[in-house]
């Protein structure tokens, strides 16, 4: 039985006759000599639908793009490994605490991990589809030296962006992990973390460790503290470096999730408050959201902690990729061919899906949409 998919109009899907299109009034006002799309994940645990499935679109925009334009077009995975390992309070003051992967595994282990949960199904959509793609993890990408000197250029005009990086408290979260060995704890809301801005080129940064209590540290362009920054603040670093001299030539594209879009909002007025016009802001392309019969995104934290159930409809492997009844080539077939019928018109790609919509999308024989015209 083939399954048809029919999705309403809306005003967006109403002013393109692609979905790639959103992306055609930026390629054409600088034409670039590469595009690259940029897809991050929070790398805390095998992978889940949504995450393959933004993967899976990022490959397949990339090809429309390629095709269309004549212009070289890579991906590049930006592995999170700053997410949390281990969550505790103390009970001294009642402050958070959090040890993140990249301080609890350490890079072999992290390699080892992201190699065996993403790389395979990176290297079967490179092959499928014929685009090139690279790993970095935020480790590496922190540790670089355009990546420092941008958020220490960023510091003194930290204020003009700070409520909208921390609309609540106007506090942008930076975590500097406690440099005692082995240890590696940071406080998770940074509320007795201070920054001092000693040169151009380097920044002290006053913190307080759950067990070894107060410390210092110091960051500098080619070294010192790594620096774990809250979700909005770490985004507002890296898409400023991306606007620098290190991105010349290159359109770097934003993929993101659907549940993005309203984060998004605040990232770039911070990045306006800072001095970008709205000619340098990142391109983005927002994708499809999966979504419980609520209504609400769909997620294997909640469910794996029992305060959700898993959607009607959705099957095992979509909390975890690992269950697919197959090899991981035939994934990214079914990843691959399932992007072509979200990007074969706007209204199907504007728009978010069940998880059982998305499961019937993947498993069922030759998918096709129906004409919306």
């Amino acid at each position: 039985m083939t399954l048809h998919l029919v999705s309403p109009n809306t005003v967006l899907a109403n002013a393109l006759l692609h979905a790639e299109d959103i992306l055609t009034p930026r390629i054409l006002a600088t034409p670039p000599e590469r595009i690259e799309l940029v897809v991050g994940t929070q790398i805390n645990g095998a992978p889940h639908i949504g995450t393959s499935l933004v993967q899976s679109l990022a490959f397949a925009v990339a090809c429309r793009l390629r095709d269309r334009f004549g212009i070289p077009a890579g991906v590049l995975f930006n592995a999170l490994d700053n997410a949390p390992y281990e969550l505790t309070t103390d009970p001294a003051t009642g402050h958070r605490y959090q040890r993140a992967y990249a301080q609890t595994l350490g890079e072999p282990s992290l390699t080892e991990l992201v190699s065996g949960l993403y790389q395979p199904l990176f290297t079967a959509l490179s092959r499928r589809s014929g685009i090139p793609h690279h790993v970095e993890t935020y480790s590496r990408q922190q540790a670089s030296e355009y990546f420092r000197r941008t958020w220490l250029r960023l510091l003194p005009r930290l204020d003009a962006a700070r409520w909208w990086l921390a609309p609540s408290t106007g506090t942008p979260h930076l975590r500097v992990p406690c440099p005692h060995l082995e240890c590696g704890w940071a406080e998770k809301h940074a509320e007795r973390t201070r920054i001092h801005l000693v040169d151009r080129d380097t920044a002290s940064i006053a913190a307080v460790c759950l067990h070894h209590g107060p410390y210092t540290s110091t960051v500098t362009p080619d070294g010192g503290a790594y620096l774990d920054l809250a979700t909005l603040y770490r985004n507002l670093i890296k898409e400023l470096s991306l606007t620098g001299p290190s991105g010349s030539g290159t359109l770097h594209v934003m993929v993101k999730g659907g549940d993005w879009v309203f984060g998004s909002l605040l990232v770039d007025e911070a990045l306006q408050a800072v001095g970008l016009t709205r000619a340098q802001l990142p391109a983005r392309l927002f994708c499809p959201q999966i979504v419980t019969d609520t209504g609400s995104k769909l997620s294997k934290s909640l469910i794996r902690e029992g305060r959700a159930l898993l959607p009607g409809g959705a099957a095992d492997w979509m909390l975890d990729t690992r269950r697919w009844p197959g090899t991981v080539t035939e994934y990214a077939d079914r990843l691959l061919a399932t992007s072509e019928i979200l990007l074969s018109d706007p209204r199907h790609f504007f728009r978010s899906y069940s998880a059982a919509e998305i499961g019937r999308l993947m498993t069922a024989p030759a998918p096709r949409s129906v004409p919306t015209s």
